[in-house]
């Protein structure tokens, strides 16, 4: 909300007055379910997001997609550079994953063969000179903003890092304040982040964002012709992102995973020449979505300590417009109902298969996803697989971005920088080590990751998702039916 204007702020916020005292009120005299754990601004942020994004009948996917994917002018303490990675002439990359999807298939799961396009990204590091409303130099080209960066970059070390919005939502430069900042956070003075624009559902659905991601990959190991950047080693690259950008950082972890389980497809043809696929150094995941079909008992369970809406709200739900719903008709915005169990759509089911997988670090709240990062970072320890664990008592998804100045926010902050620092020093050999952060104080006590989700083993996780699937395919049937009678506005 930072960037907003003051008059579109003061318009949001005049509506909500009432709700909002009211709110301000219940905390003050701990009268609200949650006074005990949460301070009056978490409060009367986690409240104003419940109300913009639960409104009844809620804003078509157009308009969020035109909401949520301007792009905000640079400036403060950072370095932006746009770029794009030029896609490869071959089909080589497109070709193995399609083939890895194929090959992980447990049925009759279908989805659409997307183009292999150039993909856009922004490089952004830390600006040391710069106040938080200087602008960005005049008459710079990117390769200059780009050479400037370098010049205050200290580290070889590059996070690779995907937005999130549910796959549909928010842009690469949604976030340049946060990506800048770990960027400014990674060991060695400093280095650089590249900010993917994967394309968007529900346009261009499973596997399009993540043929983008593979394409993203490969360009910081092979820089293509137009890049900016020299190549980048692999074990320097820390895969991240936030709720759907993390789902997308697993996924392209597992598709990397999946071609050197296969062995013929651990090398490709990428702009003439053929390459290894080598794994990254580490993966950092904060809020991470690995269920599609939002099926796991938090999602109810802690639902009132977090501002998204229910599982209920399916593409069904959105009013029609030239976006959704498509043709044919889909029930999920993102992929066909059918791909859903797929470890490259959903990869907490357990299918998805960790082992090899680098380091990994998951930082969520007590949140309505967490139950499926417990999932996920329980099975990747029992598959040998290098975790650290942060959960944050009370705090929402995605905390450390919509609430960046809480305490939460700031020891999450801290713990990624001196978790990724060990993560590149040591490799696989770093321990495990699980944290469960008290509300407010943040005092810390160690949990055991292996054992997040004991109640939750693989047949009940399976169980409760085909549930989910099966409800959402039946959906899915129904709308079919009655989309050429909707119209279109």
């Amino acid at each position: 909300m930072s960037d907003m204007p003051a008059s579109a702020l003061l318009g949001m916020l005049v509506p909500k007055l009432p709700y909002l005292l009211k709110t301000a009120f219940l905390n003050a005299f701990s009268m609200s379910p949650n006074s005990s754990k949460w301070d009056l601004k978490t409060e009367l942020i986690i409240a104003l997001l419940r109300s913009e994004l639960s409104k009844v009948p809620p804003p078509t996917i157009t308009e969020q997609q035109n909401n949520t994917t301007k792009i905000p002018e640079v400036k403060g303490p950072m370095w932006v550079s746009k770029v794009t990675m030029s896609a490869p002439p071959e089909d080589d990359i497109r070709q193995k994953l399609l083939q890895a999807i194929d090959d992980m298939k447990t049925g009759n799961e279908q989805y659409t063969i997307p183009s292999l396009n150039p993909v856009e990204g922004e490089w952004h590091g830390h600006r040391a000179d710069a106040a938080k409303d200087t602008p960005e130099p005049a008459g710079l080209s990117e390769a200059d903003k780009y050479a400037r960066m370098m010049k205050e970059a200290g580290s070889d070390a590059v996070v690779l890092y995907f937005h999130g919005g549910a796959y549909y939502l928010m842009d690469a430069a949604s976030q340049r304040p946060f990506t800048a900042r770990y960027a400014q956070m990674l060991p060695g003075g400093g280095g650089r982040t590249f900010a993917v624009r994967y394309r968007l559902a529900p346009q261009h659905a499973f596997p399009a964002a993540l043929l983008d991601a593979l394409v993203a990959y490969l360009s910081l190991l092979y820089p293509p012709p137009g890049a900016y950047h020299a190549p980048v080693p692999a074990e320097r690259i820390v895969l991240a992102g936030d709720s759907a950008g993390g789902n997308l950082a697993l996924v392209l972890m597992q598709t990397l995973l999946q071609w050197r389980r296969s062995g013929a497809s651990s090398s490709l043809m990428w702009h003439g020449k053929e390459v290894d696929v080598p794994l990254p150094g580490a993966m950092t995941l904060a809020s991470p979505w690995t269920d599609l079909t939002r099926s796991l008992p938090s999602q109810s369970a802690n639902q009132r300590y977090d501002y998204l809406p229910g599982a209920e709200w399916r593409g069904s739900v959105y009013p029609p417009c030239p976006a959704w719903p498509v043709d044919p008709p889909r029930a999920h915005l993102y992929a066909e109902a059918s791909m859903l169990l797929h470890p490259l759509g959903s990869p907490c089911v357990p299918g998805a298969v960790w082992k090899d997988c680098p380091p990994t670090l998951f930082m969520v709240g007590e949140e309505m996803m967490a139950d499926e990062s417990k999932v996920v970072a329980a099975r990747m320890v029992g598959q040998g697989v290098s975790v650290g664990w942060m959960q944050f008592e009370a705090m929402p998804h995605c905390f450390g971005l919509v609430m960046e100045d809480c305490e939460a926010a700031r020891v999450m902050r801290e713990g990624w920088k001196e978790w990724v620092k060990r993560a590149l020093e040591k490799g696989d050999q770093l321990e495990n080590q699980g944290q469960f952060f008290a509300a407010k104080s943040c005092a810390a006590k160690r949990v055991d990751v292996g054992r997040l989700a004991e109640v939750l083993n693989d047949e009940k996780v399976l169980e409760l998702m085909k549930e989910a699937q099966e409800q959402l395919i039946a959906e899915g049937e129904k709308d079919e039916k009655k989309v050429q009678k909707t119209p279109v506005v």
